[in-house]
């Protein structure tokens, strides 16, 4: 029970990484406030269901993390709820495989408004009310793109580049006031979005024995290795940690 009494928000949590987190934390004794795009609502409560069936606390909420006054109803919903925010991650995120020639800007400004501005808003919202409780932790998902490009992948590794420095900007200005804001790197993870990536190639079987070669450890990452790591940021274990950032990848990139 280490997060006992701790009230978190998780965005993009009706499926792969966010819900792993989202029931990893409830296990750990957080009431857990999640939310999804409308397209996921069905999963999303699913998600809430099985928290409450294990003896955990959870609402969900369809939001578009993009849209501020959106994620204003979002975060007030949960202070209506349980009166406190402690742990805020931001999961939520889309991805797009295009060179930049290819991208259109209308494209290129879908991926930078839920993957970069989507932190944000979430976390622009929550700090008042961290500041409130004395502190808090936010942990954001970046990627292994965050730090090496992949080919046609232009917006989404701008995007993830964008997280890792907000990440440690964010840090530095609220570390006074107890708020630690770290980030984690998932290499290639077995979720709905690894394969809806795959889809868009030539050769989905092909391109996943690509993408088990990227990493040394010899096979790509779960839900629930990318939960341990945000469950170790928010818990007091991780106390004297602050704009870091671990790479939960499989060795990807000790490669050159």
């Amino acid at each position: 029970m280490r997060l006992k009494n701790k009230v978190s928000v998780v965005t993009g949590a009706s499926k792969g990484i966010g819900k792993s987190i989202a029931k990893k934390f409830a296990i750990e004794g957080s009431k857990v406030s999640i939310c999804s795009r409308t397209s996921s609502k069905k999963e999303g409560f699913k998600v809430v269901d099985e928290i409450i069936k294990n003896g955990g606390e959870a609402i969900y909420s369809s939001v578009d993390v993009s849209k501020y006054n959106e994620v204003e109803k979002f975060i007030q919903r949960t202070i209506d709820e349980w009166g406190t925010i402690d742990i805020l991650v931001n999961n939520a995120g889309i991805g797009m495989l295009k060179s930049i020639e290819d991208t259109s800007s209308n494209e290129w400004k879908n991926i930078m408004e839920n993957n970069v501005e989507s932190v944000f808003n979430c976390t622009k919202l929550v700090i008042p009310h961290m500041r409130k409780n004395g502190g808090g932790s936010i942990i954001n998902l970046a990627s292994v793109a965050s730090y090496v490009g992949f080919a046609d992948d232009a917006a989404y590794c701008a995007s993830k580049g964008g997280v890792l420095m907000l990440t440690r900007q964010t840090a530095l200005d609220y570390s006074k006031e107890n708020i630690r804001v770290n980030s984690i790197c998932p290499g290639f993870i077995g979720t709905p979005e690894l394969i809806h990536y795959l889809s868009q190639t030539e050769d989905p079987k092909l391109e996943m024995e690509k993408v088990i070669d990227y990493h040394p450890i010899g096979r790509i990452g779960t839900p629930e290795e990318v939960a341990n790591v945000a469950l170790f940021f928010a818990s007091d274990e991780s106390s004297f940690v602050t704009g870091a950032d671990l790479a939960v990848d499989g060795g990807l990139l000790t490669r050159p």
